[in-house]
């Protein structure tokens, strides 16, 4: 009795130590780490991120689960099994043990059904496009930067890929200089994705989702942002020399912002939709190269 007394006095400093530590815990602690979750207090980046950041931190945390057990186990095996002093020869060789094969068979099983279960799950509402999304852009990807069709008003941002700032630091870029996606908050976005030459791969890297976008096909991400902001993007599929420069920008703002930047294209004169007309497909051996421009 007075050791489980004084085992209940050792427990109540370690639990208020426990609660402490889990309180401080920020937002990117608390969804492991991940980006999209930086204060205190704030929405999501997108309606998706949440879905997302809980995939991946419920699934580290049943594989550390699985370690723990498992290299207790092994650890447990070594010391209860080791030789003592003064053994010789093999110990007591068992083998065909139903349940334990059983259970080593059965867990995993187990585990590996949960995984591509809520993989599936997730992957569906992430996958699943608008019926009726409020903007539609059109992304052209190409060596090495990113043009931007705003479908619905029928306007267009070209891009360059990163340009070095001659003044900066080593290896940084001119920010203004970068393809910027502008989006409306609280709004239903559907993005089409299509290639000019190479594979590519568009990531909004606090959307925590990307996708690759192949010459001659369309893919789409449907999404909804939820934080003002601006979000950093890259294309994560090597695509040639020039991959690295190959970044942009995703500024989320508000409708009237937003509204505001479409009447700015439209007054610079960037009116039509940029096609993929330039396909460096068509330089191939045997075929001709095309004879109209990149262009409306």
């Amino acid at each position: 009795m007075r050791n489980n007394h004084r085992l209940r006095w050792a427990a109540i400093p370690l639990a208020a130590t426990l609660a402490v530590v889990l309180a401080g815990c920020t937002q990117a602690q608390l969804h492991g780490f991940l980006p999209g979750f930086i204060e205190e207090g704030e929405a999501p980046v997108s309606n998706q991120t949440d879905r997302i950041a809980g995939l991946w931190t419920t699934g580290w945390i049943v594989l550390l689960v699985v370690g723990l057990i498992t290299w207790g186990l092994i650890i447990w095996t070594i010391v209860v099994y080791r030789r003592r002093k003064g053994q010789t020869g093999l110990p007591v060789q068992l083998r065909y043990n139903m349940p334990i094969e059983i259970f080593y068979t059965v867990v995993p099983l187990i585990l590996v059904v949960g995984f591509f279960a809520f993989t599936v799950r997730d992957q569906i509402a992430i996958e699943t496009r608008f019926e009726t999304p409020d903007v539609k852009i059109e992304v052209q990807a190409k060596q090495w930067a990113w043009d931007f069709n705003y479908v619905d008003e029928d306007v267009y941002s070209p891009g360059i890929q990163g340009q070095p700032d001659p003044d900066g630091e080593r290896g940084s870029l001119i920010e203004s200089e970068l393809p910027v996606l502008v989006l409306p908050v609280d709004q239903k976005v559907e993005i089409a994705l299509e290639s000019r030459d190479v594979i590519h791969s568009f990531w909004v890297i606090d959307f925590l989702y990307k996708k690759d976008v192949v010459p001659g096909k369309t893919n789409y991400m449907s999404v909804i942002p939820e934080r003002i902001g601006t979000f950093k993007g890259k294309c994560a599929e090597l695509c040639g020399e020039y991959h690295s420069l190959m970044l942009f920008n995703v500024e989320v703002v508000s409708q009237e912002d937003y509204d505001t930047y479409i009447q700015t294209l439209r007054s610079a004169g960037n009116v039509g939709q940029l096609d993929n007309n330039y396909d460096r497909n068509q330089n191939q051996p045997g075929t001709s190269a095309p004879t109209a421009p990149e262009g409306n």
